[in-house]
């Protein structure tokens, strides 16, 4: 946990940056842990001169939380921070919204990457970087699935491929009356299923 902290500002998924400090975060942890396995046999053929040691057997083991470790950097390597003017932009439009960074959102046929949410009670409004590959129906029959699910069958997600609109909406959002525990709940529920 202490590699992870070195990578990111505080480590939580949905902050600005995730991607990028748990793609260097994974990166690593597959390094080291494939190097102790590796160091691991090395140790035992220089020690007995044989392949077959228990030290192998145990460097083999040590592939297996490494394999897993490169899967998930694999998962990160595809995707890339919001960053740069568009996220500058979004900030000064969502001052005092409770806003999520970076969340891919992962289903059995495609991955949905939402730059930026913003929510506020039962509202829920996203960004998506990716111009016009975003599958909008799609991404609202996953999400609003697993909100209904987990008990938030009223709230409402919308997500926007023009930055201007987007900007406009988390305008009007900002004049909504907060429910801070609906909105806690729901951005609970969100970072559960995202990457």
């Amino acid at each position: 946990m202490q590699l992870k902290r070195m990578f990111s500002t505080d480590g939580v998924k949905g902050t600005k940056g995730y991607l990028d400090s748990q793609k260097k975060y994974e990166i690593l942890r597959t390094v080291v842990y494939f190097g102790i396995s590796v160091s691991l046999f090395i140790a035992g053929y220089v020690q007995t001169k044989e392949r077959a040691n228990l030290l192998s057997i145990v460097a083999i083991l040590g592939c297996l939380p490494a394999s897993k470790s490169a899967v998930g950097m694999i998962m990160f390597l595809r995707f890339k921070s919001f960053g740069g003017q568009p996220a500058q932009e979004v900030e000064q439009h969502a001052q005092g919204l409770d806003c999520l960074y970076d969340m891919v959102f992962t289903s059995y046929k495609k991955n949905f990457v939402v730059s930026h949410l913003a929510v506020r009670g039962n509202t829920v409004c996203g960004f998506s970087d990716g111009g016009g590959q975003f599958l909008e129906n799609e991404f609202y029959r996953h999400i609003g699935n697993i909100l209904k699910m987990d008990g938030h069958k009223t709230v409402t997600v919308k997500v926007f491929t023009n930055l201007e609109k987007y900007a406009e909406r988390l305008e009007q959002m900002r004049q909504l009356e907060p429910d801070e525990t609906v909105t806690r709940a729901v951005i609970a529920t969100l970072k559960s299923v995202a990457l």
